[in-house]
């Protein structure tokens, strides 16, 4: 994890191109939410995908980092008050605290925009065949837009109103955060020129371990400790949403995410790739993390 997130801090230093002319405060909104450091678990899962394969390394990252600026902006748009208005992310103010509501919207919507660019930019530097960067292109819109991501958050905002069931909040977690993270082993896995069944596995894989790592992240909503979490913990108590522990408790929820996290195992194991040792050791990690 800390090797990917050094490559990965790197790979953010020029990612915005020199020549390019853009408003200094819109630089510095995004450059301070990018580098605001986390887990970087969907660039580790590209990397590990990737590898999986005997990837790219080059490539990898470079898709990685149109991942993480994916998930950045949504970071930033969920933090806004008219969403989860939430103060701290990462242990530190959240980017509409710093730099304002508009800057902060502005700044998430140039990172998600920059994101095509960066996935773009592979084929014309010839790190991928123009077909795969176009897949990557083509799945990260429908996983990340309205079909995916996009609409998780809003089947969210809909629950928040009272209208949640265990199917719908499944459904919530599987757009809102498992599509992200199954694009993330597919890209990977693209990157490498992955066959349509090891896609598959991966995009299995990755729908488990992202649905594990969202009820874990319900857990220690809970119960976790705020000086390792960054953020405030009880939040989704306060704003009164439902969670997988408020359906099933902490320890059946706990157990639903050591089901899923062996069914994700499973998925790989037997997919044809040539190592699975790093994707099978961070689905263990998601299970046993504490922040």
């Amino acid at each position: 994890m800390r090797e990917v997130s050094a490559e990965l801090e790197a790979c953010f230093a020029k990612v915005f191109p020199e020549d390019w002319n853009m408003p200094l405060a819109l630089l510095e909104s995004m450059n301070y939410s990018l580098n605001a450091g986390g887990k970087r678990l969907r660039p580790l899962l590209v990397v590990a995908a990737g590898e999986s394969l005997g990837g790219s390394r080059e490539a990898a990252i470079r898709v990685a980092a149109a991942v993480e600026m994916v998930h950045t902006y949504s970071l930033i748009h969920d933090d806004l008050p008219a969403m989860d208005d939430d103060d701290l992310r990462r242990g530190k103010p959240t980017n509409h605290k710093v730099y304002g509501e508009a800057m902060a919207i502005l700044a998430g919507d140039g990172l998600l925009t920059h994101a095509f660019y960066v996935v773009a930019s592979l084929a014309k530097d010839g790190l991928l065949p123009a077909d795969a960067a176009l897949a990557i292109v083509s799945d990260l819109s429908e996983y990340a837009g309205p079909r995916g991501m996009v609409g998780g958050q809003v089947a969210d905002m809909e629950g928040e109103q009272g209208i949640t069931d265990l199917e719908r909040l499944e459904y919530i977690h599987l757009h809102k955060t498992s599509d992200l993270i199954m694009f993330s082993l597919m890209a990977g896995g693209r990157t490498a020129g992955a066959s349509a069944e090891q896609l598959e596995a991966l995009r299995t894989f990755g729908r488990g371990v992202g649905l594990a790592f969202q009820i874990q992240d319900d857990i220690l909503d809970l119960v976790g400790d705020e000086s390792k979490l960054g953020k405030k913990t009880q939040s989704d108590v306060k704003m009164q949403k439902v969670t997988y522990p408020y359906f099933l408790g902490i320890e059946q929820s706990r157990e639903e995410v050591r089901r899923l996290s062996a069914e994700a195992k499973a998925a790989v194991t037997g997919a044809g790739l040539l190592h699975t040792e790093r994707l099978l050791a961070i689905a263990d990690y998601l299970v046993d993390r504490d922040r």
